[in-house]
């Protein structure tokens, strides 16, 4: 079973994860097993358990401890044995830092944790990605899109995508909306606005260069204040200075250096997409 922590609103989550009794809020009518329950001896998957409230987090670190589990607005005790899965695209060690999420709780579910590293990090699932979206979008838009140019697929490739698979998922949809031919028509001028930089990661230094880079790109390089790029990296202000002294960052150079080169829209040659 899947529930999305997001999804739902703070009132109904804890109804959703343990259940409720008759009468235990406005509105609950009959008597209802949660999430917990009904995935007995099974898996309950929990995306986007970072958005789940402070005040829930608890409850849900004694399920997970003690496997039992009580309904809203009743007082009986029900064993369940259901194995957690638990996902999220926030830092859970930053937001326990910032006290937005139980240390307790982040330990219990760090058992086995799996990161996922983002698409930037692994450029040769983007042809596979590509091929697979084009042809879903294709068939339910009932197109014949089989052919992609190197021009358009260089850009694609190129591009970081910071909003990982949803985000090359919708441009190949729309991309697909725009076509009116065999050949895929992508709107790659959107693409230029990125920072290709990270496939230049070698070194330690390098990382850290583009991690300051990163962050100051959130900030919209506001250094210092409680929101600025200092207090999110977790340095004083004067240190993250001299730390952008050192690697040679500064907001006139990293500007220039996201433009593309015009050479790189003028690719001739064209390249086939085969299932």
């Amino acid at each position: 079973m899947a529930l999305n922590c997001a999804a739902i609103p703070s009132a109904l989550l804890e109804s959703e994860l343990f259940g409720h009794e008759r009468g235990a809020f406005t509105g609950a009518v009959t008597q209802t097993i949660g999430r917990f329950q009904a995935a007995d001896r099974g898996t309950l998957f929990l995306d986007e358990i970072g958005d789940l409230p402070l005040e829930l987090q608890p409850k849900l670190l004694r399920v997970l401890q003690e496997k039992q589990v009580e309904r809203l607005g009743g007082d009986r005790t029900f064993q369940v044995d259901v194995r957690v899965i638990a996902a999220t695209n926030q830092g859970l060690w930053r937001m326990v830092q910032e006290r937005k999420f139980r240390a307790d709780l982040y330990y219990r579910l760090n058992v086995f944790p799996i990161t996922l590293p983002p698409l930037r990090e692994r450029r040769g699932d983007i042809r596979l990605l590509l091929a697979h979206f084009l042809r879903r979008f294709a068939q339910r838009q009932g197109k014949s899109v089989d052919y992609v140019s190197d021009q358009v697929m260089t850009a694609i490739e190129k591009y970081s995508w910071p909003g990982n698979i949803r985000e090359l998922q919708n441009f190949i949809e729309r991309s697909v909306i725009l076509t009116r031919g065999a050949e895929l028509r992508a709107p790659i001028a959107e693409l230029t606005k990125s920072e290709p930089q990270v496939d230049d990661i070698r070194t330690l230094e390098d990382a850290n260069r583009a991690h300051i880079k990163a962050m100051l790109g959130e900030t919209n390089w506001v250094v210092g204040g409680p929101n600025g790029a200092a207090a999110r990296l977790g340095m004083h202000r004067t240190t993250l200075i001299a730390r952008m002294q050192k690697l040679g960052i500064s907001r006139e150079t990293t500007e220039r250096s996201t433009a593309l080169p015009e050479s790189y829209t003028n690719v001739p040659q064209s390249l086939p997409m085969r299932a």
